[in-house]
């Protein structure tokens, strides 16, 4: 499978994935796999706003956004109800804007 994205975990992303049982980290990592090289039919994704994102992967949610080649994966939390929460939105869309600035 040739990479065609590049993958950056900001440090509340990689401390969720790692908080996460095995069989989870695993099913994840596959997931970001298939995106990693282009694949994003193999996954769910979801339009949250803007360019932000999020992953589902069962109960698991991963915001992220993409700029130029690279999957920046923000946060994730586990879905409890039926909305993803407006806090993890805001926080992904103002890192988003704060990344996109500094290039």
């Amino acid at each position: 499978m040739e990479e065609r994205y590049n993958v950056q975990f900001l440090s509340p992303a990689a401390e969720y994935i790692g908080s996460v049982p095995k069989a989870g980290q695993a099913t994840i990592a596959a997931h970001i796999k298939y995106m990693r090289s282009g694949d994003f039919e193999s996954v769910r994704t979801k339009q949250l706003r803007g360019s932000v994102r999020e992953l589902i992967v069962g109960h698991h949610r991963l915001t992220y956004f993409q700029l130029d080649s690279v999957l920046y994966f923000v946060r994730g939390f586990q879905k409890k109800t039926a909305k993803t929460p407006k806090s993890e939105i805001n926080y992904a869309e103002k890192v988003y804007k704060m990344m996109r600035g500094s290039r």
